[in-house]
């Protein structure tokens, strides 16, 4: 299948999934249990998906680049760009960390400014929406690579992650009493983002205009920062709410914002995991790994 046919279906089938996720409150009751596997699921496929294709393919993008200009350039510069794309890589892991963890920052304290509970919705969503434009930014900049396996893994991760969170969204709005019309559209806007994000960071940094970028290759910076995202939602911000508390969480990016609507779980057993949930949690850890096995650039 040609790579952008595939990209915006990806893009297309991100779009209804979330929607639809988001729905399932509105429709039936879904199980706790079932859900908080999901997230403990989505949890590891990020951690596996940032730290064996997502950073790898940075890397490789920025040195591949880096190669062509070196093969036009003296060899006793090769140790300089070397030193360059170290920087580069670091930089752009911690800014997309460090990206994440203000964005939660300020949404929390906007939260808790809020006085009335329309001010805290329209913050949870705002919150959401902008944690869901960094998962657009990673698929858009894997789609970039022309390596559909690694698009696929990337969409994979970030689908478990949208879904709990859509479904977390809209259960926060349920239980503060909105009305249903106003509730589809926080979630058609939260649905929205990632794909528009995703879709700008595809055309602002396709191939055919990668040569005007010079010698900064805006793929690997990308995929490096979106990187350093799914590496904060994860550890955290998902898995430390999943070990803090057993049988409330509606899981993902929302957890913070209900809170103060809950008691301290009675079934908190030390941040122990259940057996069931940390097999789930390796087995996403390692799924990108298995998918990506014989993966050659």
């Amino acid at each position: 299948m040609d790579g952008n046919v595939m990209f915006f279906l990806l893009l297309a089938v991100m779009l209804v999934g979330s929607y639809l996720a988001g729905s399932i409150p509105l429709i039936v009751r879904f199980s706790e249990e079932k859900l908080k596997l999901v997230t403990v699921l989505g949890a590891g496929l990020l951690v596996g998906t940032a730290l064996t294709v997502i950073i790898p393919e940075g890397i490789h993008s920025l040195y591949a680049d880096g190669g062509k200009t070196n093969d036009s350039k003296a060899h006793n510069h090769e140790h300089d760009h070397i030193e360059n794309y170290s920087s580069t890589i670091g930089l752009s892991l911690v800014l997309g960390f460090v990206f994440m963890l203000l964005v939660d920052q300020v949404s929390q304290r906007q939260t808790q400014s809020a006085s009335t509970t329309k001010g805290k919705n329209v913050t949870a969503t705002i919150g959401l929406v902008v944690h869901a434009a960094a998962d657009g930014v990673a698929l858009g900049a894997a789609a970039t690579t022309d390596h559909q396996d690694v698009e696929m893994i990337v969409f994979l991760a970030i689908m478990l992650h949208k879904a709990p969170a859509a479904f977390g969204l809209v259960s926060f709005l349920l239980h503060e009493k909105i009305e249903r019309q106003q509730i589809r559209k926080h979630l058609g806007i939260f649905s929205l983002s990632a794909p528009l994000c995703g879709l700008i960071t595809y055309l602002g940094i396709g191939q055919e205009h990668k040569e005007t970028l010079n010698s900064i290759n805006a793929t690997g910076i990308a995929m490096l920062f979106s990187a350093g995202t799914f590496l904060y939602v994860a550890t955290v911000h998902v898995l430390p709410e999943l070990t803090a508390s057993h049988g409330h969480g509606h899981g993902g990016d929302t957890e913070h914002l209900l809170e103060e609507n809950r008691l301290t779980s009675n079934n908190n057993k030390g941040g122990v995991l259940k057996n069931s949930e940390l097999i789930f949690i390796v087995f996403g850890a390692l799924l990108p790994v298995i998918l990506t096995f014989g993966h050659h650039h």
